[in-house]
């Protein structure tokens, strides 16, 4: 076979021979060390990840921690979003020798580990039980671990496509999917449970002792402990392929790798997936990102709900092995579509569960009292959302993996992450900030106050007046959001079918180089 060299185009293969629209079925036989491998890579991932998502928790049993703390302490989401602007130089530097993704995959982990190892040494500093914490030093030590691990995700997104057989490359879906929900929950549950003195002595103890059977300081260094050994082992034990030998190898430099995101882009199939990815979640929005906080308007406390979304990681994690068969196949788009018509109709019952929420909760003795009954209905409703959610989420992670140029695997499974997931950003953001300006009021007592600022609602309560809600924001946005989702459905339906069933030449770059050089900033 001929490599392709620069300065030549790269023209179109006559007769696809292995590729990964192949119709081959896929067979884990031979690929379940890697599957395993993938899913402990994905899972260390979610270990971060997870304990970020509890800090807010935590920082919030805090009686000094004001919500413009809370509000710095966001920032450390910041990462995942802006991955795409160093992925291309993971594509482009390494060590031939060690290897192409080990030799991000190694030093970064080691990195997480003593990243872990430093909190733990510090934590007690910055994270006091009766003081204010120190808001600055927590973001800036979780903002950098987030960092290691969006360069840790770029990493294994690319080392998935070729550490799997071509034919099994969808179920990299499955490893990522389960994988990372299992280390969030680990280290979520771990950070906010564990370290409970209440928890603790109700659940875990025979006799009440004070704090928790964990202290933070001892989980960060249990967690950077587990990252440098099992790193380590990867390191010693697990071969990577030469990525020469890989079909249509083709090495870019640093500058080549940037103008390659600008290459993908102008693919005809990548700009329709795109346009798809930066609008598929608008039919959703309300209720994704609005629901729970309209709940707790009404009188849900929210500690119950953060442990009913505890319970709902046991969905994510068994539905994507469950579905995997079908997402691994070779229109994983069919999965994904068949799920948006369910999940737009399950918006119904968000509104419904919320309207009625009033009327099934009371009020005694000033406690707020919710029957047994209506935790069963919020658990099922959430469950389906969840179980939707997934299915959706699994699919278009399988079509990703399985159209993506693995020569250039982590910018482009990259790329395609960074638009869905600027797709969820930007509707969820919307939708929360349109729900004051579609929410209309009056006074009770003066229907020309509109309580539309804080100084008229104060002028109503202090005349003994309520300001009583005429158009509810959160049902109107709903409603036109479904009507909008069904309209996106009709659309793209037809599109995302055509395109799932083009074979992988429609999704390979043309390098187009001026000159032949061989790259020189790859060290080899």
């Amino acid at each position: 076979m001929t490599v392709p060299k620069f300065g030549d185009e790269q023209q179109k293969p006559a007769v696809v021979t292995d590729d990964s629209n192949s119709v081959d079925k896929p067979n884990l036989k031979g690929d379940w060390l890697n599957f395993f491998l993938l899913m402990l890579l994905y899972t260390m991932q979610g270990i971060p990840l997870g304990i970020a998502s509890a800090m807010p928790i935590i920082l919030q049993s805090n009686k000094n921690v004001t919500y413009k703390d809370q509000a710095l302490f966001s920032l450390v989401a910041w990462p995942f979003s802006l991955k795409l602007i160093w992925a291309p130089l993971v594509d482009a530097l390494y060590v031939q020798k060690m290897g192409r993704r080990k030799s991000w995959l190694i030093p970064v982990q080691y990195l997480m580990g003593a990243c872990f190892i430093y909190m733990a040494s510090n934590i007690d500093e910055w994270l006091p039980e009766t003081q204010k914490p120190d808001i600055l030093k927590l973001v800036s030590v979780f903002f950098f671990a987030k960092i290691l691990a969006a360069t840790q995700d770029i990493v294994v997104d690319g080392w998935a496509l070729t550490m799997l057989k071509k034919n099994n490359v969808g179920y990299a879906s499955t490893c990522n999917a389960t994988g990372q929900v299992m280390g969030i929950m680990l280290s979520s549950v771990f950070s906010v449970l564990l370290t409970s003195e209440d928890f603790s002595n109700k659940y875990l103890r025979i006799k009440p002792d004070v704090g928790g059977v964990f202290t933070m300081k001892s989980l960060f260094y249990v967690w950077g402990i587990l990252f440098i050994l099992i790193t380590s082992l990867i390191a010693i034990f697990k071969k990577e392929k030469d990525n020469r030998l890989e079909d249509d190898h083709v090495k870019l430099n640093i500058v080549q790798n940037y103008s390659l995101l600008w290459d993908i882009l102008k693919l005809p199939n990548i700009q329709l997936l795109a346009i798809s990815l930066l609008t598929a979640k608008i039919g959703f929005a309300a209720t994704d990102s609005v629901s729970i906080l309209r709940l707790i308007d009404a009188g849900v406390p929210k500690d119950n709900i953060m442990v009913i979304h505890t319970t709902m990681f046991a969905v994510k994690i068994i539905l994507p092995l469950i579905i995997a068969k079908y997402t691994s196949g070779p229109k994983p788009m069919n999965v994904y579509l068949s799920a948006i018509p369910v999940r737009l109709l399950w918006n119904i019952s968000f509104v419904a569960f919320i309207y009625y929420t009033p009327v099934m909760i009371t009020m005694i003795n000033g406690f707020v009292n919710i029957p047994i009954y209506y935790y069963a209905l919020l658990v099922f409703i959430l469950s389906i959302h969840d179980i939707l959610a997934n299915i959706m989420t699994v699919a278009i992670l399988a079509f990703f993996s399985r159209i993506s140029d693995s020569r250039f695997g982590g910018t482009y499974m990259t790329l395609l992450n960074t638009l869905s997931n600027l797709g969820h950003a930007w509707s969820s953001s919307v939708a929360i900030g349109m729900i004051d300006f579609l929410t209309f009021k009056e006074c009770s007592l003066d229907r020309k106050n509109n309580c539309s600022t804080l100084n008229l609602k104060n002028v109503c309560e202090t005349n003994g007046g309520d300001c009583n809600v005429v158009v509810n924001g959160y049902y109107v946005e709903t409603a036109v959001c479904t009507v909008i989702g069904i309209v996106w459905f009709f659309i793209f339906r037809i599109i995302l079918k055509n395109i799932q069933t083009k074979d992988s030449s429609h999704w390979l770059v043309n390098i187009k180089k001026p000159t032949c050089k061989e790259n020189k900033t790859s060290v080899n």
